[in-house]
């Protein structure tokens, strides 16, 4: 679904909303929460993927030969974003078995609420891939605008799609501003943040729910 925001998409299929709604509620287990992430990266990876290059491929059927098509163009890369990005990769991962995996470690300074990089590990040739970013929440857009700067240092060119879970407006904006060329999937766009830059009304902090940590 097409929003106020250009260059955004907000996938709001109703088994998107139903399972949000669990994904929100406090009294979800760690468990539950980790399968409605991994099953609502899968619903956004199709619309993600959506424009994809085909390519016509012949088939033999059990009864005949006919004309097919394949994805075609460059080879596909997903970029977590550490920690709480990892809970998405798998989701993303069985729609798009053959691509590689890269990381990007960042957590937030919680006095400055500014994105610390503390590891990266990409594969080679990614700059020659096209780049799916992953993390369940864009709050600030501190985190998603330093990983996409990062990736850009390292010559990835092109679009590159930024998936998340929920967003606020001012990440949406930060990220849309800091580069001409991305592409944002989100499931929600909720409502500001608050004092502590947590999204409002939002799921809590994504990576304690999917880990169990605190």
């Amino acid at each position: 679904m097409a929003t106020e925001y250009e260059r955004v998409t907000l996938v709001d299929h109703p088994m998107v909303q139903h399972k949000l709604s669990i994904l929100r509620d406090r009294d979800t287990s760690s468990k539950k929460f980790r399968e409605l992430v991994k099953e609502l990266a899968l619903f956004e990876g199709y619309e993600a993927t959506r424009n994809l290059p085909l390519a016509d491929v012949e088939v033999e059927t059990p009864l005949c030969k006919t004309t097919c098509k394949k994805v075609s163009g460059k080879k596909l890369a997903i970029v977590p974003i550490l920690r709480a990005g990892l809970g998405m990769v798998e989701g993303v991962q069985e729609l798009m078995p053959a691509a590689r995996v890269g990381h990007l470690g960042m957590y937030r300074n919680e006095e400055t609420h500014e994105p610390v990089e503390y590891y990266a590990k990409l594969p080679e040739d990614i700059a020659d891939r096209e780049v799916i970013v992953v993390d369940p929440m864009l709050a600030t857009g501190g985190s998603a605008t330093a990983a996409i700067g990062y990736l850009r240092k390292r010559g990835v060119s092109g679009t590159i799609k930024l998936m998340v879970i929920v967003a606020a407006p001012v990440g949406i904006e930060t990220v849309l501003a800091a580069d001409d060329d991305v592409q944002i999937f989100t499931c929600a766009i909720d409502e500001c943040l608050n004092d502590a830059a947590y999204i409002v009304p939002g799921l809590g902090d994504a990576g304690d729910r999917i880990f169990g940590t605190k």
